[in-house]
């Protein structure tokens, strides 16, 4: 952990298995919505920093690589999980209130 990347490796890993278990459809709507991949049926998150977060988004029989931004840097753990919340409540509204059904 440092100034420029305040989150260790092992951080990192604790909450993308937190996204990837408990959150799954959650990464997937943030996909379809804020990442650019609407035709996404599925998403993990992969990683994180200071400035967004990672998605394996699974598309036309593949994977793809996707970033989302934070909306501006982050300095704390805290921080991340107000972002994630913010970036669901965002994509909710772009792509209507019901979230997405994983296949």
């Amino acid at each position: 952990m440092t100034e420029a990347e305040p989150f260790t490796e092992d951080v990192v890993r604790q909450i993308a298995r937190h996204m990837n278990q408990d959150h799954a459809a959650d990464c997937l709507l943030i996909c379809r919505a804020l990442g650019g991949r609407p035709e996404a049926t599925a998403a993990r998150m992969t990683g994180m920093d200071a400035d967004g977060l990672d998605l394996a988004a699974a598309v036309e029989g593949g994977e793809a690589v996707v970033r989302v931004p934070w909306s501006g840097r982050l300095t704390e753990r805290a921080q991340v999980r107000r972002e994630v919340v913010r970036m669901y409540g965002e994509a909710r509204e772009l792509l209507g209130s019901a979230p997405p059904e994983a296949h």
